[in-house]
């Protein structure tokens, strides 16, 4: 009897090319939109100073200086915050950054309110509305590069 055996050629099914994604991982998005968020508002802050705005916010009586510390703060904390929040639920389901887009934008526009209501010089409300403007533009721009990379 002959045998009529094929040499293995290589696999039965064809491998299908790796895909490369383009978005970027979890902790480069908190990283970068963190470090953008408190770079961009530094740079407000320091526009303003130059323009000549008091930077103070009377608060009951009370006069709270709007410091470089303070800038950075409010610019990492709530941003890490949410957005990392929402890229834990949207391990459990990928609409979520979808949503957070949505949420985190609208609420840094409603945040607006606080500085629009603050009574300071008009210099310093245009300062602190532009830097919580920044905030949600950076919560939106972090989550999409983000759904790329799903």
């Amino acid at each position: 009897m002959s045998s009529s055996a094929v040499p293995n050629s290589g696999p039965a099914v064809p491998v299908a090319p790796s895909v490369r994604r383009s978005g970027l991982t979890w902790w480069k998005v908190l990283a970068a939109s963190a470090v953008g968020a408190a770079v961009v508002n530094l740079i407000v802050l320091a526009v303003a100073k130059l323009a000549g705005a008091s930077l103070i916010i009377v608060d009951g009586g009370e006069e709270h200086p709007i410091t470089v510390g303070g800038v950075i703060g409010a610019s990492v904390v709530p941003l890490v915050v949410g957005t990392g929040a929402a890229l834990l639920m949207a391990l459990w389901k990928p609409v979520f950054l979808r949503i957070a887009q949505y949420v985190g934008g609208g609420l840094a526009l409603l945040s607006v309110a606080g500085p629009l209501s603050s009574g300071a010089d008009g210099g310093t409300v245009a300062a602190l509305s532009l830097m919580h403007i920044t905030l949600g533009v950076a919560v939106v721009i972090a989550l999409k590069l983000h759904r790329r990379h799903h």
